[in-house]
């Protein structure tokens, strides 16, 4: 198994402040969920907003049984869709993929 874990530091943007950007992320990861067969596992978590202010505002949390799956989801477009969101509302990224 593969563990993808992401976390993003969001702005302000489109309107929206930083936690509802997080919000609406969550929203729409929903999509990829649902719509990528190679995701075993999906879930996006929002920052407490009592955190510490330089904490990252949201992680997406992910299995997938090997890393081909995981090279799947990365092209798949309903991931391809999200970035395009996350990329309007992003400051920071970190991400690791580890086996387990």
């Amino acid at each position: 198994m593969i563990k993808h874990i992401v976390m993003f530091k969001l702005k302000e943007a489109g309107g929206r402040t930083e936690y509802e950007n997080a919000a609406e992320a969550q929203k729409r990861f929903e999509s990829v969920i649902e719509n990528v067969k190679e995701l075993r596992r999906g879930e996006v978590v929002i920052n407490s907003k009592d955190a510490p202010e330089s904490n990252y505002t949201i992680s997406l949390l992910c299995d997938f049984d090997s890393i081909n799956d995981l090279n799947a989801y990365q092209v798949h477009p309903a991931h391809v869709e999200f970035g395009r969101f996350i990329g309007t509302v992003k400051t920071d990224r970190a991400c690791i993929d580890y086996e387990y």
